[in-house]
């Protein structure tokens, strides 16, 4: 049987199948033809035995797929949903078998994130892996776009901060930046592929690049870094000039991101007492929400009891919660909000697959094959989160020891499958056993569009 991932929630197959071919037409909704036609070498039609139709069922980015002798239909409420199904042909192409699917995900949220901020990826690299994330119906791109190492978003409001702070990055180098025009292209081709940006400006730790650029952002003497450690650097909380910085990015970043979420980040802020910790967070959070956002901070962002109603917390501890990290969590959910899952030792696509890979990093737990990236379930990790206090599932890729688009390629396939079908899927005993085959036929299409992988 021709294999789907991220699995379906039903799918009932006959005999015979219907061949796609560069004399086939395609037709209804113009934006999901059209990519559909670019994508398999077909042609647009009016009247096509391949439709895309806007109909009723089965939900927000749900569709059902009917597959017969006389033709293709995929029906769906919106257009997001049409896209799903498309990414659905996409995996049974050329020869579509007979058969009638009906397909919503389990998570609103389907995210993979970027850290342009160690090293510095340009426009078509990033539109590439969004064009790479699309094929698994992962509907959100996380975008890490400050840290330690680099300033990789234009603030007209603070031009030293891609002037100074972008000028590094891990390992030396020329680092750089996106202009506005830059981001607002990559928001833009994200869209036609209907996923949403996220942009993070992590603070108050991981912002040396920003004191780099600005001193008087620090309390302490700083120079451009090109390390990887963590948790050495944190603004200068008491200081007003902060909160005005805070403020002008916020809004610059906001408007430019049509998106419904910011992520102030708010992890590793090893070097601010907890005093600082807590009073930072409860004014830039409330700063930041004045600009019509939901926001996002990673889980240790919850060791605030004063966040904006509905602020949602990301979980990037492990399977078995580091000490605090269960209970920042909850604290977002208190607190009216929802959790992003991302747990570390098996949700970072940065991760070595094993002791011979050349790339990655090996802190989480040690490595993650492709087996642990698979048999977990979000509603497992954090006792009291489970699936209605979950918004839904991502996985993070970092990168210290990744330059390339290859490298990126490398280490986010094929693991990224695996964490797309739990975010889509519905719940199930998973078996590797039974999910292996499945990979293996979608290897063989990442080749096929000459996708790296591990």
């Amino acid at each position: 049987m021709s294999s789907i991932i991220p699995a379906p929630v039903s799918r009932t197959d006959s005999p015979g199948t219907f061949t796609l071919t560069s004399a086939t037409t395609v037709g209804g909704e113009p934006a999901v033809a059209a990519y559909l036609s670019a994508a398999l070498g077909l042609t647009t039609a009016e009247d096509a035995p391949l439709n895309f139709v806007l109909g009723d069922e089965p939900g927000p980015d749900g569709y059902t797929l009917e597959v017969s002798a006389a033709g293709i239909r995929v029906e769906a409420a919106t257009a997001a949903g049409l896209f799903a199904g498309a990414q659905t042909l996409r995996q049974l192409a050329p020869e579509v078998p007979f058969t009638h699917i009906e397909d919503y995900p389990r998570f609103a949220y389907r995210g993979a994130m970027l850290d342009v901020a160690r090293h510095f990826f340009g426009v078509d690299d990033v539109k590439r892996y969004i064009a790479d994330i699309a094929l698994l119906k992962i509907n959100h791109l996380h975008l890490h776009l400050t840290d330690d190492q680099g300033w990789r978003i234009q603030i007209d409001s603070w031009p030293e901060l891609t002037k100074k702070g972008a000028a590094s990055q891990v390992g030396g180098g020329a680092g750089g930046f996106y202009t506005q025009v830059d981001y607002r292209e990559i928001v833009e081709y994200a869209a036609s592929r209907f996923i949403t940006v996220v942009p993070e400006i992590d603070m108050p730790g991981h912002t040396n690049a920003a004191s780099v650029a600005y001193p008087e952002l620090s309390d302490i003497p700083v120079e451009a870094y090109e390390g990887i450690e963590v948790g050495f650097s944190s603004l200068a909380i008491r200081s007003e000039r902060t909160y005005q910085f805070v403020d002008d990015v916020v809004r610059e970043v906001a408007a430019m991101t049509p998106g419904p979420y910011l992520h102030l980040g708010g992890d590793e802020s090893l070097s601010t007492t907890d005093e600082d910790f807590l009073y930072f967070i409860g004014r830039a959070t409330a700063i930041a929400a004045k600009y019509g956002k939901t926001l996002i901070g990673w889980h240790e962002m919850g060791r605030s009891a004063s966040l904006p109603v509905g602020t949602l917390g990301q979980y990037w501890s492990f399977l078995v919660p580091q000490e605090g990290a269960a209970e920042h969590t909850v604290s977002f959910v208190e607190q009216g909000g929802r959790v992003i899952m991302s747990p570390a030792d098996v949700a970072y696509l940065d991760m070595k697959y094993d002791d011979s890979t050349a790339l990655g990093l090996v802190w989480a737990q040690g490595p993650t094959s492709v087996e642990a990236s698979y048999s977990w379930d979000p509603a497992d990790v954090v006792p009291g989160i489970r699936d209605e206090q979950l918004l839904g599932v991502e996985a993070p890729l970092w990168s210290e020891t990744l330059e390339t688009i290859d490298d990126i390629e490398t280490m986010a396939f094929p693991r990224l499958a695996s964490v797309a079908e739990i975010a889509w899927s519905p719940r199930a005993e998973r078996e590797f056993a039974e999910f292996e085959p499945r990979l293996a036929r979608f290897v063989e299409l990442l080749d096929r569009l000459g996708i790296k992988h591990g």
